[in-house]
């Protein structure tokens, strides 16, 4: 089992899951006041925008709960664990934010045509409440290993929010000064904007990883250099660089060593410089001499050859 558990701790193993908990507790705090005060005060966008802080509550409960799976220890048929349920958390709050945006665009669209009847004092207030609930709940996270996928797709998801707060905040002002009904629906479009973009940032991401992509700050092309100029090194093929999850890239290669080279030390070589220089730790290298499958091939028409 040792063997599988020291793979598995690299993965989101800087993500707190006691901040993600702070965040959830103040965030459900502020969705009840908002629908308290919504329905009192008849105002459609506190309750639109406390439909808004569910979602970011479901986002921090996910994230904690893929917190928990990946760090259970790989076993059985799971060999890397469930490092991969951070990706999952991530590519769901990419999704919820792209439909919640959807959604936003439709009201804010109807909303603009026939302008409801909006109590703006309410609003101005939960807005500002919004703003700083929200403000310690992005500190919070903004020191909770943001490297985590999963964990920034909780910050995307509160960071929206805190602009959605602002934006609700100065259309309250706008409506209490001018009477100005639809800055409301505008500062919603502006908000499903920012969602949109969060949400074109984490699905992209998550993408990558699901795709088996290199990570995005390793080149492949420089990686393989590097290793066909360590002396003795005469090709490298079938170089695969991927992520498990966010903060644990691994890479495969089978590396061929002139005949005279002593290959096991040329292994330790390699490693050594993919620790150093790209911090890739978690490699498996097939290294054979040149010429090896050559007299293998020799070897086999002797067995009957292949067939035909």
């Amino acid at each position: 089992m040792s063997a599988h558990t020291h793979a598995h701790h690299h993965a989101g193993s800087d993500a707190d899951p006691r901040r993600l908990a702070i965040a959830l507790g103040l965030i459900v705090a502020l969705m009840v006041v908002e629908i308290v005060v919504g329905i009192l005060a008849h105002a459609l966008v506190l309750l639109s925008d406390a439909g808004h802080m569910l979602t970011d509550a479901a986002a921090l409960g996910l994230s904690i709960f893929a917190l928990r799976l990946a760090s259970r220890p790989a076993g059985g048929s799971m060999t890397f664990g469930l490092a991969r349920a951070e990706i999952l958390s991530a590519q769901a709050n990419g999704i919820t934010l792209l439909v919640l945006a959807g959604l936003i665009v439709y009201a804010a669209i109807g909303r603009l045509v026939s302008p409801p009847d909006v109590h703006a004092w309410p609003i101005v207030l939960v807005a500002l409440a919004g703003i700083a609930v929200n403000t310690a709940a992005t500190m919070v996270l903004a020191g909770g290993g943001r490297r985590s996928l999963n964990v920034e797709g909780s910050f995307q998801h509160l960071l929206t929010d805190l602009y959605a707060f602002i934006g609700t905040l100065i259309a309250g002002v706008i409506i209490l000064v001018t009477g100005f009904d639809r800055a409301d629906a505008i500062a919603s479009l502006f908000v499903a904007a920012l969602m949109l973009r969060s949400a074109f940032f984490l699905l992209k991401e998550t993408g990558r990883v699901f795709l088996e992509a290199s990570p995005a700050e390793l080149d492949p092309d420089a990686v393989g250099r590097a290793l066909v100029e360590v002396p003795g090194v005469v090709e490298v093929h079938d170089l695969h660089v991927w992520e498990v999850t966010s903060g644990f890239p691994a890479l495969s290669a089978h590396v061929l060593v002139a005949r005279d080279a002593d290959c096991h030390a040329t292994r330790r070589t390699l490693e050594r410089v993919l620790q150093d220089r790209f911090h890739l730790h978690h490699t498996t290298l097939q290294v054979d001499h040149e010429g090896g499958e050559l007299l293998a091939l020799e070897v086999a028409p002797g067995t009957g050859g292949p067939p035909a």
